[in-house]
């Protein structure tokens, strides 16, 4: 079922928060030729949901997640012996570092996968956001808030609600 995410969020008024405030510059990056074994267990030991691919075939950087991973599996592929290459994306969507993460998380509902390669304004590649990074940055905002909120009214002010 596709659904589509109002560009509009409510979350959007309540103070902008950053690609760059919330993705991991620690990426994990493989080549094409690196097995599905070695890259699954590459994240496994690092802790992440996916690996950006590079090479120099290839236009721009890929991306082999988790979810890639299971799908050899369910396809009764060779980890060992199956190439990235065969199972990853090509031409993984990106984000600059400067977008809302609100546009970030529509871009990642909307096509249906959980992390963006996060590019700065000249195009080099400077990180990576999940929809969990997503997640956590927006917990922390509204927990900072929360905390903030009652703290920075003036006594006796009326709310504006």
């Amino acid at each position: 079922m596709s659904r589509d995410i109002p560009s509009s969020g409510k979350l959007r008024a309540e103070g902008s928060v950053h690609v760059k405030d919330a993705m991991s510059t620690d990426l994990l990056v493989v080549g094409t030729a690196v097995t599905v074994a070695e890259a699954a267990r590459l994240m496994l030991r690092r802790h992440v949901g996916a690996a950006v691919v590079m090479d120099e075939r290839i236009p721009g950087p890929g991306i082999i997640t988790e979810r890639d991973v299971m799908r050899a599996v369910a396809d009764g592929r060779d980890l060992e012996a199956t190439s990235v290459e065969v199972c990853m994306t090509f031409e993984a969507r990106t984000a600059t570092t400067s977008w809302d993460l609100d546009t970030a998380a529509e871009e990642m509902i909307n096509g249906h996968f959980r992390h963006l390669v996060v590019v700065d304004e000249q195009g080099g590649m400077v990180g990576i956001v999940s929809m969990r990074d997503v997640v956590g940055a927006r917990i922390r905002a509204a927990h900072t808030s929360e905390v903030a909120g009652p703290a920075t009214r003036t006594p006796g002010a009326r709310s504006s609600h």
